[in-house]
């Protein structure tokens, strides 16, 4: 029986598909789109740049920056010797320090704790209500705060209740620290904690029917599943979180303090504003703020590279 020869069909060979051009039709609205935060970034962040000559000169305005005599390190050796400024960068770090440590511990229990809600209208209802205060100005937060807790405030009317003679919390020395920190961390533990919650919706819903097949209640299962699950996503935001080590809000304490409670309460930021603004201490001014972004600057790379080492975080 003869049988028909088989034919062989000719297999084209696979052609990688050629690159896109970043300038092609397909992708020039998106560059169009990130044309305006480009423009905005190169000019209040580079371009600005240019006034770190500032720091090693005696500048004088009528001159400008190129006829300024130059001093050297005359102005970094004049800050070292300053009275209070170690106080200043000791305030900064213990405000920054305290709102980290809060914005780590809390907003977990926060999502832990919403995460365990069954009703679905009221865990929405809270998580709105937490993120809420995220998207308010701290002109109008800081507005709010000085209300609450002046003499004729909330809170001194219901310490009133009590029989408690009403505090000056906005001018004690005591208290400003906790209400700063304590108003940071109100209007950010919403926001990193909606970043929690988005990180338990990763997990393997399949580990929590195990676990109570098991005999595992809830606590363990928390204990066990839920918090070894989004332990990368903590450890990723504590490391980041080290670069805003020197970096107080300078809204919020600027909005807040008042003279009485710069020993507290004067940070470098709200101390470089009133040096170089207010009193024209340009180079000084300069200086320390120049100081602040270097050791910023190291901060945020050994942040970066605790991030690659203990939750394979990188981006670059």
């Amino acid at each position: 029986m003869l049988t028909k020869p088989s034919v062989r069909t000719k297999v084209k060979p696979h052609r990688p598909a050629a690159p896109v051009h970043p300038l092609r039709p397909k992708t020039w609205s998106y560059h169009l789109m990130l044309f305006p935060g480009l423009l905005f970034l190169i000019a209040f962040n580079y371009l600005p740049m240019a006034g770190i000559s500032i720091a090693f000169k005696e500048y004088i305005p009528a001159l400008g920056f190129a006829k300024s005599p130059w001093v050297g390190f005359e102005n970094f050796r004049m800050m070292a010797v300053l009275p209070g400024i170690a106080q200043i960068f000791i305030n900064t770090i213990t405000i920054s320090s305290g709102e980290i440590v809060l914005l780590i511990v809390l907003p977990v229990i926060l999502a832990l704790l919403l995460n365990e809600v069954r009703q679905m209208w009221f865990k929405r209802s809270a998580q709105t209500i937490i993120y809420m205060p995220h998207f308010i100005s701290w002109v109008i937060l800081a507005g709010m705060v000085l209300e609450l807790f002046s003499l004729h405030g909330l809170v001194n009317q219901m310490l009133s209740l009590f029989g408690l003679h009403p505090i000056s919390f906005m001018s004690s020395n005591v208290w400003f620290r906790p209400i700063i920190v304590g108003s940071f961390v109100w209007t950010q533990m919403g926001f990193d904690t909606i970043v929690y919650l988005a990180a338990l919706t990763a997990l393997n819903p399949n580990l929590y029917e195990a676990s109570a097949l098991d005999g595992a209640t809830r606590w363990k299962q928390m204990m066990h599943i839920t918090i070894p699950g989004i332990r990368p996503t903590i450890v990723l935001l504590s490391a980041l979180s080290l670069g805003n080590l020197l970096n107080a809000n300078f809204e919020q304490v600027f909005l807040m303090y008042n003279p009485l409670v710069y020993p507290t309460g004067d940070i470098i930021q709200t101390w470089v504003y009133r040096t170089g603004l207010v009193n024209a201490d340009f180079s000084l001014a300069t200086a320390v703020g120049l100081l602040q972004s270097l050791v910023g600057f190291i901060l945020i790379l050994i942040s970066y590279r605790l991030a690659n080492r203990f939750a394979n975080y990188r981006i670059f």
